[in-house]
């Protein structure tokens, strides 16, 4: 994971695309301070004994609620999860929806990357247009994940596996 101390800056500069969420409000600087405190405030949460890397996410849902997750480890280092794993689970706890905006930190409240596997699990969870917060300013999924593999893959494969049983 990297992080940047000009990450704020580059967001101040409006490096990105303008923001606009799904009721069609603004979403200004403060929408994205606001989600990187949740973000801060989740990550002293964090279950991390063994690496000391506490790490914190927070996403805006296209209803307006704020969801969060925090890093959770485990001996069986395998059995880590993710902050973005933690995010999702509450996601559905809270009834759904999909993610609009979203940010992750360390543990010294400093923007970080989405791991490779998180990255696909916001994809699944967000889609394209899901807005994320990067060390190098603010950008679309298609951005941090190029050429993601979805659910609509999945659905063209099972559709030419029925087309086949028949």
């Amino acid at each position: 994971m990297r992080h940047s101390d000009d990450s704020e800056q580059k967001l101040d500069q409006g490096v990105g695309p303008k923001v606009e969420d799904a009721v069609h409000e603004t979403w200004d600087q403060q929408g994205w301070d606001d989600l990187r405190s949740a973000a801060t405030e989740v990550m002293q949460r964090a279950y991390a004994p063994y690496s000391r890397y506490r790490v914190g996410a927070a996403a805006r849902v296209d209803d307006g609620r704020v969801v969060v997750g925090c890093n959770v480890e485990n001996a069986a280092y395998g059995v880590v999860l993710c902050a973005e794993c933690g995010l999702v689970s509450q996601l559905y706890a809270t009834g759904g929806g999909r993610l609009t905006h979203f940010v992750c930190v360390n543990g010294e409240g400093e923007i970080i990357m989405p791991c490779g596997r998180c990255r696909q699990l916001l994809f699944e969870h967000g889609g394209r247009d899901l807005l994320v917060w990067t060390v190098s300013g603010v950008k679309p999924m298609t951005e941090v994940l190029p050429d993601a593999f979805g659910p609509d893959d999945l659905a063209h494969v099972a559709g030419a596996a029925v087309e086949g049983d028949e």
